[in-house]
């Protein structure tokens, strides 16, 4: 009779494949970083999308929101660049459209 194999959590396997397939940008680190610098009710409203020269487009869900994160803009860099491997973001520039949607 064959020793069983010990189970390993999928969880590590899935953060390993999921390391290797995410790209090595500025913008993927943002991504990443984003929910846990900002927090869940800002994470709701706006999501960072394209990154240029440092510059990382934010689209909100309004123009309130777009407003007040520019407000908050070098606030949010300051975080963003502590929680990313090499801080590299200079500014947000901060858009009224609305975030994409995930379907249930």
């Amino acid at each position: 009779m064959r020793p069983r194999r010990t189970l390993h959590p999928l969880a590590g396997a899935l953060s390993a494949i999921s390391d290797e397939l995410t790209p090595q940008t500025l913008l993927a680190d943002v991504q990443r970083a984003w929910s846990e610098v900002v927090g869940a009710a800002i994470a709701d409203e706006a999501e960072p999308v394209s990154e240029r020269s440092g510059v990382v487009t934010v689209a909100c869900g309004s123009a309130v929101w777009a407003q007040e994160l520019d407000l908050m803009g070098p606030e949010i860099v300051e975080r963003l660049n502590l929680a990313l491997p090499q801080g590299r973001v200079e500014r947000l520039r901060c858009v009224a459209f609305a975030p994409r949607q995930t379907r249930d």
